[in-house]
């Protein structure tokens, strides 16, 4: 009933950039926020940037100032800007939307996309 499908992902030398795309569809008008989680093994995962209709964001302490989240409503696509990359930014990076009546606990994920940061 959603679908979030994320891409740009890939295998990046510390100090590049990244852009993340993540594209909604299906039964998404219920949808108000959208952002970016990312987690590696062992460990739970985390918010990165979050994106509310409207234009208002929030970014985790570790990655403000280096990476941008952005929203194209039109397009039902939230992008992730990252910037200066560091070996510690590698993880699953996954795509969240919600609220949707439509997905678990009302919160909707995409399959994820991996990033690697490693020379």
């Amino acid at each position: 009933q959603v679908q979030l499908v994320e891409s740009g992902g890939g295998l990046v030398q510390p100090g590049g950039s990244l852009r993340l795309s993540c594209v909604a569809s299906g039964r998404i008008l219920s949808i108000n926020t959208m952002g970016w989680y990312r987690q590696v093994p062992g460990k739970p995962r985390e918010m990165v940037a979050v994106s509310i209709r409207g234009g208002m964001t929030n970014y985790a302490d570790d990655v403000r100032g280096r990476f941008t989240i952005s929203r194209d409503n039109a397009k039902n696509t939230v992008y992730l800007e990252m910037n200066s990359l560091k070996p510690e930014d590698t993880a699953v990076y996954y795509c969240n939307a919600a609220p949707s009546r439509y997905c678990v606990t009302n919160v909707c994920w995409g399959q994820g996309t991996q990033v690697t940061v490693s020379s």
